[in-house]
């Protein structure tokens, strides 16, 4: 029963859409063009913007639209983890102060994009967009 839910070309499309959201979850500041944050996760949703266009507007067949989805995911969560120690601390007023805000969002950034790789690999998700 839930394998048919999830397994639907509606929920698949949605849930292709919303790989975005981990990709994009940064605090507000890292977006400014006085770091150099910002231009990694844009690139990764660009790489993840082709991979579902390729896959839900074309349809293509082939495995290359999956392969960049996860690649984007996959490094997503490796990019986190090498940004997480310089980023737990912040300072205010000459300390050092744990960023919690920051850590947060990386730790739910990343518990995200593995349920996504988890999810775009499952056989019957590829399989759920070609029923169309």
């Amino acid at each position: 029963m839930l394998r048919q839910i999830y397994a639907k070309p509606v929920t698949i499309t949605v849930v292709l859409f919303l790989q975005l959201i981990p990709l994009m979850m940064f605090p507000a500041s890292s977006f400014s063009l006085a770091t150099q944050e910002w231009w990694l996760p844009v690139l990764l949703a660009v790489f993840t913007l082709i991979g579902i266009f390729q896959l839900v507007f074309r349809h293509s067949p082939a495995q290359w639209p999956w392969y960049l989805v996860a690649f984007a995911q996959g490094f997503n969560i490796i990019s986190r983890l090498m940004m997480l120690m310089p980023h737990s601390t912040r300072n205010v007023n000459g300390l050092q102060v744990f960023n919690t805000p920051y850590v947060v969002i990386t730790f739910i950034s990343m518990v995200l994009s593995g349920l996504l790789l988890w999810y775009t690999e499952l056989p019957e998700i590829r399989l759920g967009l070609l029923k169309d």
